[in-house]
């Protein structure tokens, strides 16, 4: 047996990002340009709604190889589909209202030549995603800014490492003594080694769904193990 590196080069990358975008239906691959360095991709160009932007950003971080992304794609909308900030902050309270994951009277919403900002203070994460996702599909929406803050109630330190570390271990996707665990006054710092995007942002999914959370920091590597490859 003996090892041969699975590291991709720049082009190889690159190559394998775009026909993921290809791969991708919602996203019209012709329309962004992929540029890859040191494991590093940045995606360009124009597409015609915010889902296909954030449908592109997602294709790419499946890709083995990928350390992060720029995303550096334009939301560019058909003639069409303008609408005032005035109706598109209506369409966005709609969306919030409809929502039962997201608490009444905490989320605050501000528009600006089509870019939401939500702001406000809810218990936990997944009011805070929530409320992204509710207005992340709302026609005319050029982007999201999430200033939402989560102040969760108190659990003790020991208590939120001990529930995340068991998560990790409980995780198909993750190799739990790779990852090591910090909390201090609800703020969660994860620190190791992954072999894929996908396996960071599990991690950090698994960290953020602990009770008494209200940050994560995430400086988890991404560093592709090499593949053993058997020879005759």
């Amino acid at each position: 047996m003996k090892k041969g590196g699975n590291m991709k080069t720049d082009s190889e990358l690159q190559r394998s990002v775009m026909e993921e975008l290809v791969w991708e239906p919602s996203v019209d691959a012709a329309e962004i340009g992929v540029a890859a360095e040191s494991g590093i991709v940045t995606l360009s160009g124009t597409v015609k709604s915010l889902p296909q932007k954030w449908a592109a950003e997602k294709a790419a971080q499946r890709v083995s190889g990928v350390k992060a992304i720029t995303d550096e794609i334009v939301v560019k909308l058909p003639g069409d589909s303008e609408l005032s900030d005035t109706e598109i902050a209506r369409a966005a309270v709609n969306a919030l209202d409809w929502n039962a994951s997201v608490p009444r009277g905490r989320v605050g919403i501000v528009v600006a030549h089509g870019w939401i900002t939500l702001e406000g203070t809810v218990q936990f994460h997944y009011e805070r995603v929530a409320a992204e996702y509710a207005v992340r599909g709302i026609t005319g929406a050029k982007g999201v800014t999430n200033l939402i803050s989560v102040t969760p109630p108190h659990v003790s330190p020991k208590d939120i490492r001990h529930r995340i570390e068991q998560a990790f271990e409980r995780c198909a996707e993750l190799d739990a003594q790779k990852i090591s665990v910090e909390a201090k006054n609800g703020e969660v710092v994860l620190r190791g080694k992954v072999n894929s995007w996908a396996e960071r942002e599990h991690a950090e999914l698994a960290a953020w769904a602990a009770p008494g959370v209200s940050k994560v920091k995430n400086e988890i590597m991404i560093s592709p193990e090499e593949e053993t490859v058997a020879t005759l």
